[in-house]
């Protein structure tokens, strides 16, 4: 019996995870195009916005992803599943950003060079490379602030680059580290101009330290045949420079424990250059948020003292002293809770559930509705009444409105 209740409480919170999905006017929606007017780059930018599904007070980190045309879905996608899982968080909620790309190797590149040959780059495609600490200044000065202001933000923000993009996330990382609280870096670019940016961040590592800041370092298998991990790191040829160059960053990472920064490298065999962002990213969302999956026990959901409603408050407490920023659960989900330990006439638990989400939501009609029903199963009539005129002060709405009507009639 115990494990049928558990069980079947996991798949009612799976069944309202998978239900919040976007629907309008008949289309499935993932996000918003934008712009921003930047003098910085002097040009219009478009933007790619995903903002979860809530509502009320609550706020979100914010990812901010490069090469953003290209990996906006799937990094939206991923943090939606984890967000929802079983009705526990593997990621939290966050807002998306995609930056597509007008000149890519201008915006993404730390130094400019005429060209190199060795590593197939012609004088025309290097041109206009250098532009990077340009792009860096336009998103702190110019991108993040127009977030900040028009879109429901938290304090935590993420920076996800891939290739010359990865390259633009360890730039960012090694001289503007204050930007962004993780970083996730996707086989980048760091042979560029003779591994200039390499070199740097070797020094800073070593310098710096990275108290509450993260890092994931993602490399994939661009191997030539005949070779393997251990003899690359040996080779010298130009057609191992790139992921050299990359194990050269790793080694840099792996011998900077004292720095204080959360790191983990990982190189995917199994991974080419292009398929390596996938599973890199979703690696990295499980490390940097180790810390927010909730561990439940078959005793939690036969509680009957309420326990469990305090573990909820004592978690969430726990992620927004980690996070920076205030966390709440999904408002659902902890009436969902309550609704189910009601029905099993567990009614301190359910009376606790009740009374956290008028906690964490005061400004939500279907707290007070809920909490209402509790009142009323348990024959408190007079204090339901109270808890319906809050509900229909802040929303007027049939279903709180007829059982006050009940409750009145009944009174008389």
């Amino acid at each position: 019996m115990k494990k049928t209740i558990s069980f079947l409480t996991f798949c009612l919170l799976t069944m309202l995870a998978f239900s919040q999905g976007k629907v309008e006017k008949g289309s499935i929606v993932i996000g918003k195009i934008d712009s921003v007017q930047s003098t910085i780059l002097g040009e219009n930018r478009k933007i790619w916005v995903h903002v979860p599904d809530g509502g009320g007070s609550q706020k979100y980190p914010v990812v901010y992803v490069l090469d953003g045309d290209g990996h906006f879905s799937s990094v939206v996608g991923m943090i939606q599943q984890l967000s929802t899982i079983n009705g526990n968080t593997m990621s939290p909620k966050m807002i998306v950003v995609g930056i597509p790309n007008t000149d890519r190797t201008r915006d993404l590149t730390p130094t400019h060079i005429d060209s190199d040959p060795a590593m197939m780059m012609d004088s025309a495609f290097a041109k206009t490379s250098g532009g990077g600490e340009n792009f860096i200044a336009f998103m702190e000065k110019e991108l993040m602030p127009y977030i900040e202001a028009k879109y429901p933000t938290a304090p935590y923000k993420m920076l996800i680059g891939h290739s010359f993009g990865g390259l633009a996330v360890m730039q960012t990382f090694t001289h503007h580290n204050h930007l962004f609280n993780s970083y996730i870096c996707i086989d980048p670019s760091m042979w560029w101009d003779k591994q200039k940016l390499l070199k740097q961040t070797e020094k800073v590592l070593t310098e710096k330290k990275f108290e509450g800041k993260s890092f994931y370092l993602g490399i994939a298998n661009t191997l030539e045949d005949g070779m393997d991990i251990n003899k690359v790191r040996k080779d010298t040829s130009v057609e191992t420079k790139h992921i050299r160059s990359i194990l050269a960053l790793q080694a840099a990472f792996e011998k900077n424990k004292q720095n204080g920064l959360k790191y983990r490298g990982k190189y995917y065999p199994d991974d080419t250059h292009g398929s390596a962002p996938l599973i890199t990213e979703y690696d990295a969302l499980r490390f940097f948020f180790d810390y927010l999956p909730m561990k439940f026990t078959m005793k939690d959901f036969i509680d009957s003292t309420g326990a469990l409603a305090i573990k909820y408050q004592n978690h969430y407490a726990n992620l927004s002293k980690k996070m920076g920023y205030t966390m709440k659960p999904d408002e659902m989900e902890i009436n969902y809770m309550g609704y189910d330990f009601l029905g099993r006439k567990l009614y301190k638990t359910a009376e606790r559930f009740f009374k956290l989400n008028v906690d964490y939501y005061p400004e939500s009609f279907n707290v007070y509705d809920s909490y209402a029903d509790y009142l009323i199963a348990t024959g408190d009539k007079a204090n339901a009444m109270i808890q319906l005129k809050k509900a229909l002060a802040i929303k007027e709405n049939e279903g709180s409105r007829k059982k006050l009507a009940e409750l009145e009639t009944a009174k008389k």
